[in-house]
């Protein structure tokens, strides 16, 4: 009996490890969709977000469009690591140029296809998808 309760938590542990980790995800083409999610244009260029519990970087492109912020809400469920599960984070980020938004982020992943959806909060009829390349611990 004991070793099967062992069992159940390490897997329990193990379904939530990348929780509590910095993540990063890495992207060639980046979709800007409008109100409906229909695609309005399409950019080929390669952006990463990296991630924790309570910062967040975007680099859509290149350095000079670099973002950074604070999260403010973070729910993690990944039953199997960067494979199958979801994270929602709504976080604040701030552009070289001073100027502020808020976005609410989603990543989701089945059979290791990974999804991730950014929207404008301030206006909803902006959302941004990536074509998720990686997503993976950053080491």
């Amino acid at each position: 009996m004991f070793l099967i309760l062992v069992t159940l938590t390490s897997g329990t542990l193990l379904s939530y490890g990348q929780c509590d980790k910095k993540v990063v995800i890495t992207a060639s083409k980046t979709q800007y969709l409008g109100a409906d999610s229909a695609v309005q244009r399409t950019e080929e260029e390669q952006t990463s977000v990296e991630f924790d519990k309570t910062t967040i970087t975007i680099i859509p492109g290149s350095e000079d469009h670099k973002m950074t912020g604070t999260v403010k809400s973070y729910v993690c469920n990944w039953p199997t690591a960067f494979k199958d599960g979801k994270t929602s984070i709504k976080v604040a980020v701030t552009n070289d140029n001073g100027q502020t938004m808020n976005l609410t982020i989603t990543i989701g992943g089945k059979d290791g296809k990974i999804n991730f959806l950014a929207e404008v909060d301030e206006e909803p009829e902006k959302k941004i998808r990536l074509i998720v390349d990686r997503f993976e611990e950053k080491k």
